[in-house]
């Protein structure tokens, strides 16, 4: 069994919020890879059980806030007795990579992205694959990187953004039915702007409540919810 994870905020208020681009890009592989799949409450989060290449595949959202990611990670990896390793892909935004760009690694830091860091802490490893769907750096005027993941996709980007979600349900198809490397060799695209990597060097961040919304990137603001 494979466990896909896409990592976002609860509400109305977050959708299409930039910060929450692993939960749009956990939609498009339900709706294209386990169509007319059942959601239930599970794990703490929205559960969606499908079959890739003959391979069971659970599809999750955590609906316990960004920072509070890991707990229904563990839970889900725990019942099943998955390998984090092999068994477990997460869906995440980064500001670091250009819209549209994606970029998955086998494992690594949490760049400073708290729903990183706390599927890392409750698994007690950073050996997990990870994709990483950019949104672009923050835009002139945005002084508070929070403000920018906070923020919504304009229509156009939507639109822009729509072709990079659809080459992630390609990669997590890849994922389930060949491994990580085989996905990481197919779909990793080049980074046009810039040489931030993937896998930043994670650097301190301010304490995050457990009911807050921000995934915890560096001098980041803790909003009110």
């Amino acid at each position: 069994m494979k466990l896909i994870v896409g990592l976002g905020n609860p509400g109305s208020q977050y959708e299409k919020t930039r910060h929450n681009a692993g939960f749009m890009a956990v939609d498009r592989a339900v709706a294209k890879l386990a169509a007319g799949a059942g959601v239930r409450q599970r794990f703490g989060g929205e559960y969606v059980e499908g079959d890739i290449a003959g391979e069971k595949v659970a599809f999750l959202k955590p609906m316990r806030f960004m920072n509070c990611s890991g707990a229904g990670v563990g839970e889900c990896v725990g019942f099943y007795k998955l390998s984090p390793a092999s068994d477990v892909l997460v869906l995440v935004d980064d500001y670091a990579l250009p819209l549209g760009a994606i970029r998955i690694r086998a494992e690594g830091s949490s760049g400073g992205h708290n729903g990183l860091s706390d599927i890392e802490r409750v698994l007690g490893t950073q050996a997990y694959p990870r994709l990483r769907i950019g949104i672009d750096p923050p835009a002139q005027g945005y002084s508070d990187p929070a403000d920018w993941v906070l923020g919504r996709f304009t229509d156009e980007q939507i639109k822009s953004l729509s072709p990079c979600l659809d080459r992630v349900v390609q990669a997590v198809h890849t994922f389930v039915a060949a491994g990580v490397s085989r996905a990481m060799n197919a779909f990793n695209t080049k980074v046009q702007q810039g040489t931030a990597p993937a896998e930043r060097a994670a650097t301190p961040a301010q304490p995050a409540s457990p009911a807050s919304p921000l995934g915890g990137r560096n001098d980041q603001k803790q909003p009110t919810i």
